[in-house]
């Protein structure tokens, strides 16, 4: 399929929550894009079975994207030709992640210190036929910024679109996103730029879009236990929507594709945040965490949320 890099709203890959009862409830609730956790080329290549799991999808997800980490060309080209990424419409690079374990392994946001390797990497992806985006992050650190010159070459060894998180590689995820270099980033590419980083409801998306100038966003955090956002974005909340009845769809697509043990040790996490700002959230959270079996679970939901 032809990918329309114009859509205004995607969900992150974020790690350990993008899973595909979250992806399949946030495209209902409006995620023109949805992508995968990140994966390691190297584990897809080796057949790791817990590499696979995360690549389970949904009819309900509109474009369908896969995030892969790697440093090494030859595996990217490997893994992006790889069956189990037959049904990915977009594969994406991870060029952002700040986690020393990833960096050390000259993965993530290593690669924003070597320009001519991200490009080899980025060549190696387009095997796969298919659109290839880059998340990555500002900079290295404040002294750093390396953003307009990385995504020209990006753009320049065949991105389609690239993701730009505002914030440096020694921030991790403090401080605050700077959306005005993902605007001179949009200045200096022709290809599409989706902004990343503190948004977390419609007021903070008109922000970073009018301060960037992206072309759509991409939301992590803001969307956890909150899928809604997409709609609220979209100004299209259905009447009589019911939180209850999201939690319950994300819980049973992860019954379809999952073993109910990992269902119920994945799903409390998500219930932490699902119940987030409720009234008496320490006592929902307490009784996910306490839950013991998927019938618990599902009369913790039953109970707690409307």
């Amino acid at each position: 399929m032809k990918v329309d890099f114009c859509h205004k709203t995607v969900l992150a890959p974020i790690a350990g929550y993008s899973d595909v009862g979250f992806r399949k409830v946030c495209a209902m609730r409006g995620a023109d894009m949805t992508y995968t956790e990140m994966i390691s080329a190297k584990g897809l290549v080796y057949g790791s079975d817990k590499t696979e799991d995360l690549l389970h999808t949904t009819f309900s997800e509109k474009i369908k994207c896969v995030q892969i980490f790697g440093s090494e060309p030859d595996f990217i080209r490997r893994a992006v030709e790889h069956k189990a990424l037959e049904k990915f419409d977009v594969i994406d690079i991870n060029m952002g992640c700040p986690v020393p374990k990833i960096v050390r392994n000259g993965e993530g946001s290593a690669l924003l210190e070597n320009i001519p390797l991200a490009c080899e990497v980025v060549k190696a992806a387009l095997s796969g036929k298919r659109p290839v985006t880059v998340k990555f992050r500002i900079g290295v650190t404040s002294d750093k910024i390396i953003a307009v010159d990385f995504a020209k070459a990006m753009q320049d060894a065949g991105a389609s679109a690239i993701t730009v998180h505002g914030r440096t590689r020694a921030q991790l995820y403090s401080g605050k996103a700077d959306w005005e270099t993902i605007a001179k980033v949009k200045n200096a590419v022709d290809i599409p730029v989706y902004v990343n980083g503190d948004i977390t409801d419609k007021a903070s998306y008109d922000e970073a879009m009018r301060i960037s100038g992206a072309d759509g966003a991409m939301i992590a955090r803001g969307a956890l236990g909150n899928p809604l956002i997409f709609s609220e974005i979209k100004n299209c909340v259905p009447d009589g929507y019911s939180l209850k009845a999201d939690i319950l769809t994300h819980f049973d697509t992860l019954l379809e594709y999952h073993h109910p043990a990992y269902v119920l040790a994945n799903f409390k996490k998500h219930i932490a945040y699902y119940c987030r700002g409720m009234q008496g959230q320490k006592q929902i959270k307490l009784a996910g965490f306490e839950a013991k079996s998927i019938d618990e679970m599902r009369d913790v939901i039953e109970k707690y949320f409307v």
